[in-house]
C-alpha cells in the first residue's frame, strides 16, 4: 500500500515516513499542499496523511480536492491544532482520523493499521470477496495468521502485525520446508527498489520472533539458514 505524507516540517515529515516505511508501506512525501496534490495524481496513494497548516494549500484544502476525485481514499490529519472545532472540521471534510502533535510512534502505528484494516475490508467487499473470519488466513505451526486483520493468534491471545510482518510470514508459509534467500525477502517484502541490507532483515526477523515465537531464543517458526536466509519447517 502507498502512503502520501504532506507535512511542511522536515523532521516530522521524515519521522512519519520512517514509521510508515518500517511498517511496510510505500511512502511518498510532500512539503506543502500544492506538491501533495501533484503527487496524489502521480502515485494514487491508498492513504494520505495531511498536516493542517501548510504553505500554499492547507491540509483542509487538499482534503477537499482529494475527496472530489477519490471519495474512498483514507485520509489522516496530523496537526498541532488540538481544538475540538478543528477535529470536527477535519472529520466533516471526510477525514478518517485526526492525530494531534506531539504524537507517539505507537499511536501513529495503531491508527495506520486501523485504517489499513478498513481499506482491506472495503476493497474485498467491492470485489465480492469475504474479508472477515478465516478468509485468507493460514497456519504456521500453532500460529494462526489473519492478513485481513493484521493479526496473528495463538490460543486465546492475539498479536498485532504490520503489513511487512504479514508479507514475511506469508512468504515463509508458501515456501514451507525451503530456505528463503535474503534477496527474495527484500524483493517480495521490501520491494525491488530497496537496497538490500542484511542487518535490516535480521533486525526485523528478531523483532518478529519476539512476538510470534513461543521462545524467541529457540525459534520454531522462523529458523535461520546460515549463509542463505530463513525457513519455516
Amino acid at each position: 500500500m502507498k502512503v502520501l505524507v504532506a507535512e511542511d516540517d522536515p523532521n516530522t515529515r521524515e519521522g512519519l515516513c520512517e514509521i510508515f516505511n518500517a511498517e511496510g508501506y510505500e511512502t511518498h512525501a510532500a512539503a506543502d499542499g500544492e506538491q501533495a496534490l501533484l503527487l496524489y495524481e502521480q502515485v494514487s496513494p491508498d492513504v494520505v496523511c495531511l498536516d493542517v497548516m501548510m504553505p500554499g494549500a492547507s491540509g483542509y484544502d487538499v482534503c477537499r480536492e482529494i475527496r472530489k476525485i477519490s471519495p474512498g481514499v483514507a485520509i489522516l490529519f496530523i496537526s498541532a491544532k488540538s481544538e475540538e472545532i478543528d477535529k470536527v472540521l477535519g472529520l466533516e471534510l471526510g477525514a478518517d482520523d485526526f492525530i494531534v502533535k506531539p504524537f507517539g510512534v505507537k499511536e501513529v502505528i495503531a491508527r495506520i493499521r486501523a485504517v489499513t484494516r478498513r481499506l482491506i475490508v472495503e476493497r474485498k467487499a467491492k470485489s465480492g470477496e469475504i474479508a472477515s473470519g478465516d478468509a485468507g488466513s493460514f497456519m504456521l505451526g500453532d500460529l494462526k495468521v489473519v492478513p485481513d486483520e493484521l493479526r496473528a493468534y495463538r490460543g486465546g491471545g492475539a498479536m498485532e502485525l504490520s503489513l511487512r510482518d504479514v508479507k514475511i510470514l506469508a512468504l515463509l508459509h508458501r515456501n514451507r520446508g525451503k530456505a528463503v534467500s535474503r534477496d527474495r525477502f527484500f524483493d517480495e517484502c521490501w520491494g525491488f527498489d530497496y537496497l538490500p541490507n542484511s542487518r535490516c532483515l535480521d533486525q526485523h526477523i528478531s523483532q518478529l520472533r519476539r512476538r510470534v515465537e513461543v521462545d524467541p531464543r529457540s525459534p520454531e517458526l522462523i529458523r535461520t539458514v546460515h549463509g542463505v536466509g530463513y525457513r519455516f519447517e
